[in-house]
């Protein structure tokens, strides 16, 4: 079974629970969704790479030598090879991270459910012909509840101002309950000044509500760069 790779590289995990954790990440080309800010639009608005089969992608985690691996995009749950490479990883005892949005559910097998709901500032006004369907998709309560409901999880937020926080109270009140500690506020930007600047305003409101501030160790270090 192919499917578009838009790339498979080996770092340090930048976000969430397990930043710092070396891992191989396989970022899969094509997402149902087309965020404003999109950091990876290579994957997303303009998905390019080569067709793989799911056993040269698992190949290709082999040689890595790492026991943490990273499904990402794009939208990983877009794809049924993402079953099968997820499988093929547990088999070999690996640590299974898959990152998705959370609109698309599948039988997969994974350690930690990274889902980041898109919130209204994702949308991408300058797109009429992707705004209305974006919007329609991006928050879909029963798939995230299923997703909470069956894998360990985390749920990362980008944010772009203070009153996004509101409308992430408002989707958390639909959800079955959450430890605060696993709602993970990550502020928007491609450059570590404007990360830093806007992580010190959210410093008391995460604090008010005992979640957990994020922040993007890959830009620190690398930059806004493919492959990190």
């Amino acid at each position: 079974m192919k499917v578009k790779v838009s790339e498979i590289f080996h770092s340090v995990q930048g976000e969430g629970l397990l930043a710092g954790v070396p891992s191989t990440f396989v970022r899969l080309s094509g997402c149902n969704l087309r965020c404003t800010w999109c950091d990876t639009p290579y994957a997303s608005w303009n998905p390019e790479g080569d067709s793989m089969e799911a056993n040269e992608i698992v190949d290709r985690i082999v040689e890595g030598g790492l026991n943490h691996v990273v499904l990402t995009g794009g939208e990983p749950m877009l794809f049924e090879a993402t079953e099968l490479i997820s499988q093929a990883c547990h088999d070999l005892g690996k640590h299974v991270t898959i990152e998705t949005a959370g609109t698309i559910s599948r039988k997969v097998h994974c350690d930690l459910m990274s889902i980041s709901p898109k919130l209204k500032n994702s949308v991408p006004t300058e797109s009429p012909d992707w705004a209305s369907r974006h919007d329609q998709l991006r928050i879909q309560i029963p798939v995230l509840a299923q997703l909470l409901n069956d894998f360990d999880h985390q749920l990362k937020f980008v944010v772009t101002s203070a009153t996004d926080l509101l409308e992430i109270d408002q989707i958390l009140e639909q959800l079955p309950p959450i430890q605060p500690s696993r709602v993970l506020v990550m502020p928007e930007g491609r450059d570590s000044q404007k990360l830093w600047q806007s992580a010190r305003e959210l410093v008391p409101l995460v604090m008010e509500r005992n979640w957990r501030l994020a922040p993007r160790m890959q830009i620190d270090l690398f930059g806004d760069t493919k492959g990190t």
